[in-house]
């Protein structure tokens, strides 16, 4: 039986595809550890099996108010595209010993042109927001993505960037009142339920694609990101997750 990771998959969407999937699935949360924190981050790494088929990667964390972490990392931008570089990155071994290994990694982008990398302050010191927090994100995840595929050229594994778009997983409560209820309400009518999304996402598991980075936005095809970016945010991260 293969052995799937999930990253965030004690909640939305992730909670949802651990439900679903006929297989070994280890859901990861927070009790499992502190993916803000890069230590823990590399700790959870060795825990792991030596043998992994699939890597979901759906962790995130969001706030209003910008919040540092203890190794001085911007909250949002620590869990949500430093822990999964490491996770990605710390777990290849293990990926690469399955025969149809596979990195899904559920962004928030997938060919969307809003928000952007603040690279002279990736931590948000002036002008955060929470859009601007979680856009940022997004776009580093595409990034990540083509840094991988380009990193790695001969690896067996294959990187897909995921957008779900607007899906009911909770995201509103990280609003106060009104805001909170407008927006919670809005993606109850107008939103994706989490277990539709993840039904979505069951056949691309089951069958992954051939190429090394693909790109998809619920499913249809987008430009993928650009490699000379990746390249760049590679470079720029991986010092502050020694």
């Amino acid at each position: 039986m293969r052995t799937v990771v999930i990253a965030g998959g004690t909640r939305g969407i992730g909670r949802a595809l651990a439900a679903s999937i006929d297989a070994n699935v280890i859901a990861l949360g927070s009790a499992d550890a502190d993916l803000t924190s890069m230590r823990q981050t590399r700790e959870l790494i060795d825990r792991l099996p030596d043998r992994i088929d699939t890597l979901i990667l759906s962790a995130g964390r969001f706030s209003r108010r910008r919040i540092v972490t203890d190794e001085g990392h911007e909250r949002t931008f620590a869990i949500g595209a430093l822990a999964r570089h490491l996770l990605a990155d710390g777990l290849r071994p293990a990926l690469e010993r399955s025969p149809n290994p596979m990195i899904l990694n559920l962004c928030g982008v997938g060919g969307i042109r809003a928000g952007h990398l603040h690279w002279d302050d990736l931590t948000l010191t002036r002008g955060y927001s929470l859009f601007a927090a979680t856009m940022q994100v997004a776009r580093a995840n595409d990034l990540l993505g083509a840094g991988f595929a380009d990193r790695y050229p001969g690896s067996p594994i294959r990187y897909v960037l995921y957008n779900p778009l607007f899906v009911d997983s909770g995201m509103h409560r990280n609003f106060d009142q009104p805001m909170r209820a407008v927006i919670g309400g809005a993606a109850r009518l107008f939103g994706e339920s989490t277990t539709r999304a993840a039904a979505r996402l069951k056949p691309l598991l089951d069958a992954p694609p051939t190429a090394p980075l693909t790109a998809l936005r619920r499913g249809r095809p987008v430009p993928l990101p650009d490699s000379t970016d990746a390249a760049r945010l590679y470079d720029v991260i991986q010092p502050t997750q020694k």
